[in-house]
Formats: C-alpha cells, structure tokens, sequence
C-alpha cells in the first residue's frame, strides 16, 4: 500500500522555502523581469522569443525539436524570431492587424507554433481550436469571436462551415493539395521580403480567446491577455523547476489552455527547448520521445501514465530515461496505482498541479520543496489565495466540502468572456472570489483535495465536455426525445461520457442505434465528447426550473439510486 505522505525532495529546488515565499513574495517582483518593466514596451512574443535572440544570447539554441511520423525538425530561437516576423507581414499583407481575431485549426507542427507568434507579434488575437472538433463546434466559436482568418489544413478544411461564417475573409492552408479559393501558406511565407516591426501593445491587449466547454453547452470564450506571461515565467520556475539545460515536454495539445501556457510560452520566456510530439498518443513512441531528447521535466496527465503502465516493465526497459527529473501531472485527479507505478519504476513522485482555463497559470501545486499528501492536489502558489467557500461565498472551515474558490487579481486571470460581460460577472458573484466551479475541501495544514465538478462538466481523458452540448446534439437525432449526459468514473480516462436516453415511440434500442448516436455526437460536436456508454430510461429527472438534474445523474453512474 502507498505511503500516505511522501517526504520533500532533498536537493536543490528553484522554489527552496515554501512557507518564506507564501510571506514575502510579490508578484511585483517578477514583473521586473521583463525587459518592459524598463523600456514600456509589451509583447509576449519579445520576451519569449525576440529577447532570447537579442539580449541573451541564445539565437543559435534550439527552442523546438519537432517530430511526427517522418518529419523530424529543429527550431532555434532565431528561426523562430524570423518566421514569426515572417507571418506576421503575411497577416498584414492580407489586412489583418490589431485586435483582429484569426482561428488556428490544425494539428500539432511547427507552422501551428509560427503562426501563434506571428499573430501575437502583430497584435493580432489568436483562437485556437481543437483538431478534433466538427463543423457546430467551430462556427461557434469561429462565429461568436468574429474571427477574420483561419489557418488550417487540407485534412481539416472540409469541416469549416464557411458559409456559416460571414466575418471569416480568408482561409490560410499549410500542406500540400491546397484547395481552391484558400491561400497557400507555404507560398506566401516564401514570397515575403520585408517584416514588420514588432507590435507593441498594452500588457491588457488580448492574447488569445479560449473556448471552454460548459455546463450549460455554450462555449464560453475566455479572454486571455499579454500580462499572463507574469504568472506564467514564475510558475515555470517553482512549480516546473526549469532550470538551463532542462529539455522540456508538455504532451497537452495547444488547442487547451495547457498545451498553449505550459506547452510553449512559459517555458520559452526562461529560454527552455520543449519537444512536440504529433500524432495520436501511443505509448512506445512516447517513451522513445523521452528517450531520444532526453527530456528532463514531463508534464502530462494520468491517462497517459496509466497506458504507459499498461505497456509493463518490458516497455520501460527498452529505453533510457535516466535524465527524467521532474514529472507533473494535471487534467485530472492521480491514482495510487500511478503514483506508485512511478515511485516504482522512475523513481520519483509526480506532482500534481490543479488550474483550469479561467485560471491561466497553475494556482494550486505539489512542490519539490514541499512533502506530497497523497491524494491532495497540494497548496496555493505563492502570491494566490485560495479557499474552501459555501453557496453564499463564505469561508468553510478544514474538513468541510465547499466550492473551491480564488481571491481575484492574480496576473494570469482571464479578463473577459467575448461577447458575455454577465457571465464573466457570474464568477465573481461573491467577491472577492473567483468561483472556480470545482468542490474541494482543505485539512488542517492548508492542503486542498479536489472533489470534482460542481456544474457537471465532464474531464475525460484530460479534455472538458459540456454535458448539455452533448444533450443538444443527442436530442437532435431522431430517435431520441430527452437526454442526459454525465461523467462515470473510468480506470483509464478519468471518466467518460455516459448518456441516459428517452427513445421516440418507434424506436427500439439497439447495438447498431448506440453506434450510430456516438457517431452523430462525434461528427457534429468532436470524438472525445462522443458518449461510450448508453443507457435507455423511462425520463430524464429534471430540476424546478426544467434543466437537467445533474445530481441525480451523478447518483445513477455511481450506483446510488436507480430511481
């Protein structure tokens, strides 16, 4: 049985003394940082980037090593620094300029990486969007921001409902067999002679906007601005202990929040390498990725370590990963079985990490500094002050299950929902909290124990599902008259999509309906939000007000009640 209380790591850490930090820091202090804080002169892409190149030295280091199938590519920092600027007058060759919303569709390469800084160098706010969603979830959010540009690929093009989107002027495609009426990216990037100089903007300017499913099935777009690089320079030093000479890999995907801040942009602003994986998860390649780049710090999710555990010992064994230092977690909550698996066989805990995407940076951590309480997603960051609060917004003491819940006016905090000021408003409802929407409760020593979602919101596999967007497509496919969608607890995913159904008279239940409703979710909304499991009721229990009781739900996945 795993030790309950894993003890601080004896080393040297770059977070060295918790509890002096939680007293004395400020994040003032860090914005000194930057070279702004002097000259005045904001953009994230400068300091992540430019500053690498100009002032550090640090042009001719690799800041991407790049691998999919047979492409294999490595990106220093002043290639990066060229071919941002590069975009940049290809955007600006096209119209767009600041404040000007352009979508990124497509999967992981390094024309995704270009791209975002290309369109940050310019001002230009970026959207970026899951590869896997169909054509309902993009012009939502291709339509709701207004969006003037997208870039994307031939494999994914077909799914852009353009004429569904009156605001979107241009199409730009990266591949080859580039469709007609798009342009080519490859071709325009070729042609471009002359940059432009860098964008300065506000450090409120927005960064980029972030869909996040919700409960109630609209996707919410949170707005993200260039100050969250203060929150995001610090946490890469504390919580992911980079230091030079680390090789860094966050496995998330850059359509998420973690894939965007942990992904490339923290970790570049300390002038870290990090390593792109493309392609579909699979555990072989994945190890051979920590071999072959000697990765020094891992961040992922327990998905991936449980389908790396389930490779066994024969797996492991084929590769070196002895220059593994560090490994955090984050996406969902860890299992015993994972955390002994790596005490076991890497030899070290993981650490995990709560956050979300409101939150833009990581909020409350497991440090190298600090002892593990297993189980605990672990303390506050310095400088954040978070609590356990009742539906009225008051504090609840240790021990008790409340709404997880964060003092507003930390550097990395979104600024807006676009087009939504009532929602934004809507989580601060109880100032001055931020209601996270999470349960949790806290023990005697302030260590926090996540307890799940409060509005109902699925995390499977690492990636949030809106249970009511699911519901809406469902209810839209004939057989169905009523349904209701919740999370069941899966060994591997975390949980999974499970749907509760009203059939129409007429339809019969089937193996062959099930198959044909999970494709119908998969093709109009995305393949993770797809339900994997099914089960045909008599009618959906509804709250007062006629929503979905998601409660009851909840109890018929566990098992509570069958009524």
């Amino acid at each position: 049985m795993l030790m309950k209380f894993i003890p601080a790591l004896l080393g040297e850490h770059n977070l060295k003394d918790y509890a002096r930090a939680r007293e004395e820091f400020d994040f003032q202090n860090v914005e000194k940082e930057f070279s702004w804080y002097a000259t005045g002169r904001v953009n994230i892409v400068y300091e992540a980037v430019d500053r690498q190149v100009e002032e550090r030295g640090l042009g001719q280091q690799v800041a991407l090593y790049f691998e999919s199938g047979d492409r294999q590519e490595e990106y220093t920092f002043g290639r990066l620094q060229s071919e941002a600027a590069r975009f940049a007058a290809f955007l600006k060759k096209y119209g767009l300029q600041k404040g000007d919303r352009l979508g990124i569709f497509m999967p992981r390469s390094p024309e995704l990486y270009i791209s975002f800084l290309g369109a940050a160098r310019l001002g230009v706010v970026v959207v970026p969007l899951f590869e896997a969603f169909m054509a309902e979830a993009l012009k939502d959010r291709l339509g709701d921001c207004g969006a003037v540009a997208v870039v994307t690929t031939p494999e994914l093009y077909p799914r852009l409902p353009l004429e569904q989107l009156p605001a979107l002027k241009h199409v730009f495609v990266v591949g080859e067999n580039v469709p007609a009426g798009t342009v080519d990216w490859h071709k325009e990037m070729s042609l471009v002679t002359e940059t432009p100089p860098m964008e300065w903007v506000g450090r409120e300017h927005p960064l980029f906007i972030l869909y996040a499913s919700g409960a109630d099935g609209k996707a919410r777009g949170l707005v993200h601005v260039h100050n969250i690089m203060v929150g995001l320079l610090i946490t890469a030093r504390w919580v992911h202990d980079l230091r030079p000479g680390d090789v860094y890999w966050c496995t998330a995907d850059p359509g998420w929040i973690t894939g965007i801040a942990y992904g490339f942009l923290a970790p570049w602003l300390l002038g870290i390498p990090v390593v792109v994986r493309g392609g579909r998860f699979n555990a072989e390649d994945w190890c051979a990725t920590l071999a072959k780049y000697r990765v020094s710090v891992w961040y992922s999710a327990p998905t991936a370590f449980r389908m790396i555990m389930s490779g066994g010992e024969e797996l492991l064994s084929r590769y070196d990963l002895s220059r593994l230092r560090h490994v955090l977690s984050v996406g969902e909550p860890l299992t015993e079985e994972v955390m002994e698996w790596s005490l076991a066989k890497l030899g070290q805990p993981i650490y995990d990490t709560w956050w979300m995407s409101e939150t833009g940076m990581n909020m409350i951590c497991n440090y190298r500094c600090m002892p593990i309480k297993f189980g605990s997603i672990g303390l506050p960051f310095p400088g954040i002050e978070a609590a356990v609060v009742d539906d009225e917004g008051r504090e609840l003491p240790p021990g008790k299950i409340g709404n997880l819940a964060i003092r507003a006016g930390w550097p990395a905090q979104f600024r807006a929902v676009w087009n939504d000021p009532a929602r934004y408003e809507e989580y601060f409802r109880y100032k001055p909290w931020f209601m996270s929407g999470d349960a949790a409760y806290r023990d005697e020593d302030g260590y926090f124990y996540f307890q799940g979602r409060l509005d109902g919101v699925i995390n499977t596999s690492g990636e949030r599902v809106g249970p009511a967007e699911v519901e809406s497509k469902l209810e839209e496919h004939p057989a169905v008259a009523r349904a209701g969608v919740a999370g069941k607890p899966d060994k591997l995913r975390g949980e999974i999509v499970k749907a509760f159904i009203v059939l129409n008279p007429g339809y019969t239940w089937s193996d062959e309906l099930a198959a044909e409703l999970r494709e119908f979710v998969k093709t109009g909304l995305a393949a993770h939000a797809a339900p994997r499991e099914f089960e045909v009721k008599e009618s959906i229990p509804l709250t007062r007000d006629g929503r979905v009781d998601r409660r009851v739900l909840r109890e018929w996945v566990l098992g509570l009640s069958e009524d």
